[in-house]
């Protein structure tokens, strides 16, 4: 494999948000062989969408020709990291964590298994730790007041930080100082909210050992939508464990995503080039539902696999319509080769309507013209008994009356309305321009 420079492509896909010295660690990637690590605390059974952003930092580096480390927090979980709550997080027991260790383990695998990556468990040095010993070696480098001035710590001044957690930032130093020393490890990446803890990791490593070592932190990814973390919703986390959230739903999440966000949805969590994720993100009218429908598939086959996504993306082909059946648009993604199915997959029969003719009728009518309901009674029953669905969503019982609005017809030109589990009915607006199917 030869070896380029991640730092440039990271920097130009926008994973950075701070780094210690820009200059030393890009020429450090430009010359050399570089080992460079990102922790991750075992505090569930599952990764989740929030913690991508620094997978696929691991996976640039491995594609790259260098060393990536996945460090898995065995031991760090056992105190629970500070950083960016407001209240401790609960302690959990070695047993679980244990458990939650091998849910996370094929997960990490996925993005540092191939190549030369590497994956290590801090438990291996911080559980056999002597604890006078460990003050005596590290906690003498770090000096009190300026640990309380790290924002992880300042924002839990005020709720109370127990002395528990205070041992937190020190612990992940120590990480970083045994594998300088084990792995010859140089550089640790992490989230915004972990600088104070990669800047204690750099210092004690230059006054334990006389070594130089670099960090840098990757955004934190908000929902334009609500404001809230990347990843997050009403029902909590969207998890890379298919048992927790499924193949289809996990596509589904990536499939809904904001419109203005696919240019850098497409750079941060695909491997696609540079100018393709551009072009895509520009694609006109409609056909930027087909850059959703690339951008899903490509992170579902990242973190389940070519065949769950392709299973993922026909199931939803079926359910909704292809947004290019006609396989035009060009892309280097795998979900092109599935293009010969698109028509049979996306045969949902369907009734085509101006906007005017749809934009004042009700629910229940909507099903009626479909077809799926013979007349108004009919689709009030259905929907009050909790059979009726509008683009897999289940209409609420009791809300009959309630209209389609005008900026949701424009904004998809179409909807697919659902009868029962089976039961799949279109309705299509039609461009007055052409009279044809938008």
């Amino acid at each position: 494999m030869s070896r380029e420079n991640p730092y440039a492509i990271l920097q130009n896909r926008g994973f950075f948000y701070q780094v210690t010295d820009e200059e030393a660690l890009s020429g450090l990637f430009a010359e050399s062989e570089v080992t460079a690590y990102i922790g991750f605390d075992a505090t569930a059974a599952s990764l989740h969408v929030g913690h991508l952003l620094p997978l696929m930092a691991l996976g640039w580096l491995s594609r790259c020709g260098h060393r990536p480390v996945a460090l898995l927090g065995g031991g760090t979980s056992m105190v629970g990291d500070p950083s960016g709550r407001r209240e401790a997080r609960k302690i959990l027991e070695l047993s679980d964590i244990r458990a939650f260790k091998e849910g996370i383990r094929p997960q990490l695998e996925r993005f540092v298994g191939a190549g030369k990556g590497i994956l290590r468990d801090n438990s291996e040095w911080l559980l056999g730790l002597n604890y006078v010993e460990f003050l005596r070696d590290a906690g003498r480098h770090f000096s009190v007041n300026r640990m309380l001035t790290a924002e992880s710590y300042k924002a839990r001044l005020e709720t109370g930080l127990s002395f528990l957690e205070f041992n937190y930032m020190v612990m992940q130093a120590y990480d970083f100082l045994v594998l300088f020393k084990e792995e010859g490890c140089l550089a640790q990446l992490g989230g915004q909210d972990q600088w104070g803890n990669i800047v204690a990791g750099i210092e004690l490593i230059r006054r334990a050992e006389g070594g130089s070592a670099y960090g840098a932190t990757l955004p934190l990814l908000l929902d334009p939508r609500t404001g809230e973390k990347f990843g997050k919703t009403n029902a909590g986390a969207v998890w890379l464990s298919a048992e927790l959230t499924s193949v289809y739903d996990f596509y589904q999440f990536w499939r809904n995503v904001d419109d203005q966000e696919i240019r850098r949805l497409l750079l941060l969590f695909t491997y696609l080039p540079d100018d393709e994720c551009a072009r895509l993100s520009k694609l006109p009218g409609n056909l930027v539902n087909r850059a959703k429908e690339i951008l899903a598939y490509e992170v579902t086959a990242l973190c389940h696999g070519n065949q769950a996504a392709g299973e993922a993306y026909l199931a939803s082909l079926k359910a909704f319509g292809a947004a290019d059946p006609e396989n035009a648009v060009e892309t280097s993604s795998k979900v092109r080769e599935l293009g010969g199915v698109l028509k049979e997959a996306s045969d949902i029969p369907g009734t085509e309507r101006y906007l005017s003719e749809l934009k004042e009728l009700d629910t229940a009518s909507l099903f009626v013209l479909a077809g799926l309901c013979l007349s108004k009674g009919e689709a009030r029953r259905l929907i009050r008994q909790g059979g009726a669905y509008m683009d897999e969503t289940q209409v609420p019982p009791g809300d009959e009356a309630g209209k389609v609005s005008e900026q949701l017809w424009l904004k998809k030109g179409m909807v697919t309305l659902r009868a029962g589990k089976k039961r799949h009915r279109r309705i299509i607006i039609k461009d007055p321009e052409n009279s044809g199917a938008v």
